[in-house]
């Protein structure tokens, strides 16, 4: 079921977060810091829809807690890794010259806000949707399914920067532990992460087309802006990725040399 007020304080939620950290960004000229504040959108909106929305309460705060860790955890991931703007962004900068800040509050900033409400829609018919009581049998197979998928990236983004922490590091490939069966094992555990979520709101009763949102996340780290992205270039940075791209799957972890 849809709420239309709760739906447009998510999407509020959002859009603020995303509008304070454009603010920051441009006194501190990096616009990579939308990055750092994609997970804090998810935060909020959680939050939101737990406090506002008017169904089941355990099953809201459940999703409000699940969503907060995976939203933290990678806003303080990004941050640690954060070593000035992405060339992404200096690109555009440069591109567009003056007219980048007011243009980066509309392609960056709030499309990031925009994308992560449609994420997000699981979570917020969720809050209007089911009876009060237990969270049920697929809601707790939506938090395993939860817990594994951020479990999985949490994992493969510390084997990685302990990888690239590696003083000859630099022009080798990270095939060890879950790179060995993924080249991409951090972006199938957070797609994996917000299956777990959708599963979550299809036990609460919430209709099968939110979806859309998982959907739209796993779509955005295979062809947009994770798999496809990394992809691009890094053949051209590490001799043997070829040869790595031949041996392992791009995105489902399997036994190495099923790729």
């Amino acid at each position: 079921m849809l709420d239309g007020q709760l739906q447009l304080l998510a999407l509020a939620a959002s859009v603020a977060v995303m509008f304070v950290t454009w603010l920051i960004s441009l006194r501190a000229k990096d616009a990579s810091l939308a990055d750092v504040s994609w997970g804090l959108c998810f935060v909020a909106i959680g939050w939101v829809c737990f406090a506002a929305g008017p169904g089941a309460g355990g099953r809201s705060l459940l999703i409000a807690v699940l969503v907060t860790l995976w939203g933290l955890r990678l806003a303080g991931y990004i941050a640690w890794r954060h070593d000035g703007e992405d060339r992404r962004y200096r690109a555009m900068r440069k591109r567009h010259g003056s007219s980048f800040a007011v243009r980066s509050l509309f392609v960056v900033f709030l499309l990031q806000a925009l994308i992560a409400w449609v994420v997000s829609l699981p979570v917020q018919v969720a809050a209007t949707d089911g009876s009060p009581g237990g969270v049920g049998a697929l809601g707790v197979i939506g938090a395993l399914v939860c817990l594994g998928g951020l479990a999985c990236e949490a994992t493969a983004d510390l084997q990685l920067a302990r990888f690239l922490a590696e003083p000859d590091s630099r022009d080798k490939v990270m095939d060890r532990g879950l790179w060995g069966w993924s080249r991409h094992p951090n972006y199938f555990g957070d797609a994996t992460f917000w299956w777990g979520i959708y599963l979550i709101a299809l036990g609460a009763g919430s209709a099968w087309w939110t979806a859309i949102g998982p959907i739209v996340m796993t779509t955005f780290l295979l062809k947009v802006s994770g798999v496809a992205l990394t992809e691009r270039t890094i053949s051209s940075r590490r001799p043997g990725y070829a040869s790595y791209v031949e041996r392992t799957s791009a995105f489902v972890p399997l036994p190495p040399g099923r790729g």
